[in-house]
């Protein structure tokens, strides 16, 4: 576990890192879930960072996660907001220790962004999903078996005791659910639950988290959720079903699947996204 003192020089060294290549604050930051990393490439006026040039920062093993960030400008909206967009992120499965898989959120929250945009591909657990889908997080269940706030709490990054009430905040919902609307959009609500992966779900788990009120699943997102609270940063989470989860579905699942299934939606996802980023940049002036 590392001590909040390193921590801190890490977060430290990688802002600086940053900032010697661009030093723009950013307003927003975007964390692409698999295969939704070509919106970063939408940005303008871009800084493009490949991970491995960022101090401290882990890089990615995971098809359908680019591992770069792109600091930039949305298209057609130069008055908008800076966005800081992580094209793929690590996963506890892939052996990380917590605070290595919530530093890059951490570290785009010292650059500066105060509202922090997760989107992931997820399984469907409510009847009502369907691939393709785009579903607001509401609220999760934190099945990982763990928490990134456990062992020594640094109070310059956030309180011992965060609250999670809302996690995900209604009024970004709402903003997400109106630029949906006028895109054309359907933008359901549910709630995600995090697990750890690899393997995907056994039914009997499914029937599991379904009877306890999770209508989405998936192996990230939650970590990142609560080290961005923990910060004072907003945040607002966006799954793509790229598949149904096992028992729902009457095929195996395979990540093939998922990459196909987030190429198919990409570009209404990044339709969605930029309009909800232009209305969340205008709401925060």
């Amino acid at each position: 576990m590392t001590h909040p003192s390193d921590l801190r020089a890490r977060l430290d060294a990688a802002t600086a890192s940053i900032r010697a290549r661009d030093a723009r604050a950013p307003d927003i930051a975007l964390v692409l879930g698999s295969g939704l990393s070509p919106f970063a490439d939408t940005l303008v006026d871009a800084t493009v960072i490949p991970y491995p040039e960022i101090a401290h920062m882990p890089v990615v093993t995971v098809p359908g996660h680019a591992g770069k960030l792109v600091l930039g400008k949305l298209p057609g909206a130069p008055d908008g907001p800076v966005v800081a967009a992580l094209a793929g992120r690590v996963h506890f499965y892939e052996g990380h220790p917590m605070d290595t898989v919530v530093f890059a959120t951490r570290m785009l929250i010292s650059l500066g962004a105060k509202t922090v945009v997760l989107t992931n591909a997820a399984g469907g657990i409510s009847p009502t999903c369907r691939p393709g889908d785009l579903v607001l997080i509401s609220d999760h269940l934190n099945m990982q078996g763990t928490n990134p706030l456990i062992g020594h709490n640094d109070p310059t990054l956030g309180p011992r005791f965060p609250d999670m009430t809302r996690v995900y905040d209604p009024a970004l919902r709402a903003l997400a659910q109106s630029a949906a609307a006028a895109e054309g959009t359907e933008l359901r609500e549910g709630v995600y639950v995090g697990l750890t992966g690899p393997s995907y779900e056994t039914p009997a788990e499914i029937r599991m988290f379904r009877a306890l009120g999770a209508d989405l699943v998936g192996m990230s997102t939650v970590p990142e959720a609560i080290a961005a609270r923990h910060m004072g940063a907003r945040v607002l989470g966006i799954s793509c079903v790229t598949n149904l989860a096992a028992g729902v579905s009457a095929t195996e699942l395979s990540h093939e699947e998922v990459e196909h299934t987030a190429k198919a939606t990409r570009e209404r996802f990044i339709r969605v996204v930029r309009r909800t980023l232009v209305s969340i940049g205008k709401a925060e002036r």
